[in-house]
């Protein structure tokens, strides 16, 4: 299913945490670089979470989903802030998305048994 037009959706919600319209425009501009990787990418969700009670280095949470053909992936990260949560998030979703690319690719030039029975001459 090959789509023609380019609409990338991502998805931007808050628990306990009031989204402002910079907040989400913020997040939705970091994950352009996501976008560039895989262009099978389905969509891109992300929660922002703010918890008072937990230590203030790791009060605000950052959760990231991306559904894209083949396995989801998913990713976490706390900070002390939340547009460096999100920073970092989208850091670490790219490296996953660089590693499974790079994963593809490897496997694509993998010499195969049966390619290696091919080549091989008979000898008999």
């Amino acid at each position: 299913m090959n789509r023609q037009n380019n609409t990338q959706e991502v998805i931007v919600s808050g628990i306990h945490l009031e989204l402002t319209p910079s907040l989400k425009t913020f997040v939705q501009d970091k994950s352009e670089r996501l976008f560039r990787h895989q262009e099978r990418i389905i969509r891109v969700r992300v929660e922002l979470e703010c918890d008072s009670k937990q230590a203030v280095a790791q009060r605000f949470t950052a959760k990231g989903h991306i559904q894209i053909f083949g396995p989801d992936m998913n990713a976490s990260v706390s900070s002390d802030e939340c547009h460096k949560a999100v920073a970092m998030l989208i850091d670490k979703l790219d490296r996953m998305l660089e590693r499974r690319s790079h994963m593809v690719k490897a496997k694509r030039q993998h010499v195969r048994v049966t390619d290696l029975e091919a080549a091989a001459p008979e000898t008999m």
